[in-house]
């Protein structure tokens, strides 16, 4: 199957860790549980901080002087440091996971609701893959670093921090050979964390290929199956699987390799410590309880680095996630409501008109879809739009709908500049029956209901009788509440086309939109989607885009279309005898139909 190219070596990067504080926006809301969740962790790096002295009272005054009470009040001690630690930890670990847990819904609904506001021009350079990679994995790392690796991390800060006072105030002599040595822990911390970080960055978007490829096989299956592409997709899955499991790989071996250094030059450093504070005990310039409290805090503070260093490869990835979700959040809509829309008229007329409209898609900007393109549609007129793929007709629906803007010139609804409307209100008066209709994961209500809450049981089912779909829905094993499978997978295609149709009569629109509603059904189905069809089309502007021309010989108007221009415009007979490119279009299409067909096509 065809495959499009990422764009994710495209994105920008930061370079250090600062980008998660963007995130400090979504925690603001929630300053009551984010302040309780900092006094717990204090509390708790407290505590720990606290054994050292509980330790240094113990050696000193209960064993060596040998004091039984100096000794039970120094357990004592120890019990109640570890109470209150247990309470306040526990205290922290719901606190901080309640709030990893809000903050990522809540970034989740806010990136969704910008990929809703986001148009279609968007997802001509984007794939769908990579941004449900965003909304789902690069989310779900956040909530773990979020609800438990950035408590961690700032437990690790403070018992640091913490364990450094101490040592300075157990020894000072002891406390410099150890500062000492952190710079030998600091810079292949940081040297090794930025690799690090471009190999997560690199690890999240091969996962979003693997997300991509995926889906676009699944929503070909039958495409798949019926070529034989199953042998070959499951290598190029293999392919895009073993590509991540590599990348995972080479950041798991630098981030082991930090780790591990990290470690040996921590403990290294404290090995030199306690042959220097052994001494000093043997000459008498230090206590054994303070070398011993010194040995606490000292091992507190190299375990601290540690796992720093361990969650420092969480960080780094949860800023590569992070900056993956504010590129959706800092994307500007395109198709965005003007500051000051103009409201437009009431009621609604259905007058379309495009004058000079030239238009490029965005994936294609050295190509025309439109040049100088003009019509007017009056309300209650019917319009067809015909010639050869690609002549631009889908484009001008599109423009219509407001999916893009046009490069060039104006295009009115009612009078009002599109532009200059808001967008919502102009689709509200506007119903789309497209050749192959979306049908989503639901019953049969809930699709013809489709962007109308607040409409009734009888209405939906008036509706899907005036499409000529309550008879088969209502011989569906459970009628209207049967479920109709992901993109509608249990109806036929005439059957989606009538429950599309349903649904653009419940908008009861100004203007119909019909892009060939009935190019690939049988003639049966055709027979019921055409009379479903008159209904909807009758008194309402519709504009009709359609391959049969049979179906379009009882327009007002057929518009001529080639290569983005309008070449012929006319009535079906005039343009017949004007043996331009419709009479060509005419005769290639009904060339092998029956006599019969020919001549119904000429009436």
């Amino acid at each position: 199957m065809p495959r499009s190219q990422p764009v994710t070596e495209q994105r920008p990067t930061s370079s250090n860790l600062r980008v998660l504080t963007q995130l400090l926006v979504f925690v603001r809301p929630y300053r009551g549980a984010l302040f309780c969740a900092v006094i717990a962790l204090l509390i708790a790096a407290g505590a720990v901080l606290g054994f050292g002295v509980v330790l240094r009272h113990m050696v000193d005054y209960g064993l060596s002087n040998g004091s039984v009470m100096a000794l039970n009040q120094a357990l004592l001690l120890f019990l109640l440091v570890v109470i209150i630690m247990a309470v306040s930890v526990a205290a922290r670990l719901y606190l901080v996971t309640w709030l990893g847990e809000r903050v990522v819904a809540d970034i989740r609904r806010a990136v969704f609701a910008q990929v809703l506001k986001l148009e279609p021009a968007f997802f001509e350079v984007t794939r769908t893959g990579e941004v449900i990679s965003r909304l789902t994995t690069d989310t779900s790392l956040l909530q773990v670093v979020v609800g438990s690796t950035l408590a961690i991390a700032v437990r690790n800060v403070l018992l640091i921090a913490g364990g450094l006072v101490m040592l300075a105030i157990t020894s000072a002599k002891l406390a410099l050979l150890v500062l000492l040595g952190v710079p030998l822990v600091i810079v292949p911390l940081w040297l090794l964390g930025h690799r690090v970080r471009g190999l997560s960055r690199q690890s999240q978007d091969r996962i979003a290929d693997v997300g991509a490829y995926v889906g676009e096989v699944l929503y070909g299956i039958r495409t798949v199956q019926a070529f034989c592409h199953e042998r070959i997709d499951e290598a190029r899955y293999g392919n895009q699987v073993e590509a991540a499991f590599h990348t995972a790989i080479q950041r798991t071996r630098v981030s082991a390799l930090l780790t591990g250094l990290v470690m040996l030059l921590t403990f290294t450093a404290i090995s030199l410590v306690l042959w220097v504070g052994g001494h000093d005990v043997l000459v008498g310039r230090i206590t054994g309880g303070q070398l011993s409290a010194f040995v606490f805090y000292a091992v507190l503070v190299a375990g601290s680095i540690g796992a720093l260093s361990e969650v420092a490869g969480n960080l780094l990835r949860a800023a590569g996630a992070t900056e993956r979700l504010l590129e959706l959040l800092d994307t500007k809509p395109k198709i965005a409501l003007p500051v000051h829309p103009v409201a437009l008229p009431e009621p609604a007329r259905g007058e379309v008109e495009l004058r000079n409209v030239t238009f490029h898609y965005p994936s294609r900007p050295e190509t025309a879809a439109l040049r100088k393109l003009s019509l007017n549609l009056r309300p209650g007129r019917k319009v067809a739009l015909v010639g050869p793929s690609g002549a631009g007709k889908s484009t001008v629906l599109q423009l219509l709908l407001r999916f893009y803007d046009p490069d060039e010139g104006v295009i009115r609804f009612d009078g009002v500049d599109l532009r200059a409307a808001d967008p919502q209100q102009l689709r509200k008066r506007v119903a789309l029956v497209p050749q192959d209709p979306v049908i989503f994961g639901a019953d049969a209500w809930e699709n013809i209901r489709y962007g109308h809450a607040n409409v009734s049981a009888a209405q939906i089912r008036r509706a899907a009788e005036a499409a000529h779909a309550a008879e088969f829905l209502d011989q569906l094993p459970q009628g209207f509440d049967t479920f109709l499978g992901e993109r509608g997978i249990r109806l036929s295609g005439g059957q989606r086309q009538r429950i599309a149709i349903a649904r653009a009569i419940l908008r009861d629109p100004a203007l119909l939109l019909l892009d060939e509603a009935t190019s690939s059904l049988d003639a049966e189905s055709e027979r019921f989607v055409q009379d479903g069809l008159e209904q909807l089309m009758r008194g309402r502007s519709t504009l009709i885009i359609a391959h049969r021309l049979a179906t379009v010989r009882k327009v007002d108007e057929i518009l001529v279309m080639d290569r983005g221009y309008i070449v012929a415009r006319g009535r079906h007979d005039k343009l017949i005898n004007e043996h331009g490119l419709y009479a060509r279009l005419a005769a290639l299409q009904f060339r092998d139909a029956p006599e019969t067909r020919i001549q119904a096509a000429n009436e």
